[in-house]
């Protein structure tokens, strides 16, 4: 028998995956969430009680990994750049999310000794019944068997809610880094509300960067600017001013 590991978002999709997996008696050996530093703190708050739960219920406690050395947030500033994201790359879950976990599983006995003997290493993603454009051709690589179980069950968004209000715990809410150029406007605005610092600290990264090939965060617009006239001409601001749907592969639900 190979093993099984579930890569932890910290949103609604994985956690609502990994309560059915308790569920439904599924065996997971291994669960992994990618720190880029940039989460949200109610994020990190959920990882640590949602591990807690698991543990409970006799699953493996939550893994935490991160690329070395650096965050997301440090690597930005570093570099004179905003997230790949904003210039329509991916790089950034590639090398803060995808890579840390990989190298973790590379170097675990379980995962290494199952490789030797020809054994297959699923790993569990969390993509929603909803989704299913994001699981084609992704069903096995070198390394590892894709499974998504979300999708096998036929669970969407609004089954995994279900699923965790079942379950009895809290909403996670989305996960994602608090300067993603993937944020919608009024995520933004929630942002300044509940986390002044965290919005300073993306505005930074913004301030900070050469931009030539696009004009922010946003894109096609700077945070900064949103912010400071949201309160003056808000409604004008929402009207006229593109957003563009930029597609993140860190969603969490």
């Amino acid at each position: 028998m190979g093993i099984t590991i579930a890569s932890y978002g910290g949103g609604t999709n994985s956690t609502a995956e990994l309560i059915e997996c308790v569920n439904r008696k599924v065996k997971v050996d291994l669960i992994l969430f990618a720190d880029t530093g940039g989460e949200r703190p109610e994020t990190y708050e959920y990882v640590k009680m949602f591990s807690a739960w698991l543990v409970a219920h006799g699953y493996p406690a939550i893994v935490w990994v991160k690329a070395p050395n650096v965050t997301l947030e440090q690597d930005c500033l570093r570099r004179n750049a905003l997230p790949a994201l904003a210039y329509g790359w991916k790089t950034c879950s590639q090398r803060f999310k995808i890579q840390p976990q990989d190298k973790y599983v590379n170097n675990w006995d379980l995962a290494k000794n199952a490789w030797k003997k020809g054994k297959d290493v699923v790993k569990l993603v969390g993509y929603d019944a909803g989704e299913t454009n994001r699981a084609i051709g992704k069903n096995r690589d070198k390394k590892y068997k894709y499974r998504f179980p979300l999708i096998e069950w036929d669970i969407d968004r609004n089954g995994c809610i279900e699923v965790i209000k079942k379950a009895g715990l809290p909403q996670p809410g989305k996960s994602s880094c608090f300067f993603c150029p993937s944020m919608k406007k009024h995520e933004i605005m929630a942002l300044s509300k509940e986390y002044p610092d965290l919005l300073e600290r993306a505005l930074a990264i913004e301030s900070n960067a050469e931009l030539l090939t696009v004009k922010g965060l946003g894109r096609s617009y700077l945070w900064a600017n949103y912010v400071k006239y949201q309160d003056s001409q808000g409604s004008m601001f929402c009207e006229t001013w593109y957003e563009a749907d930029v597609p993140c592969e860190c969603y969490d639900g």
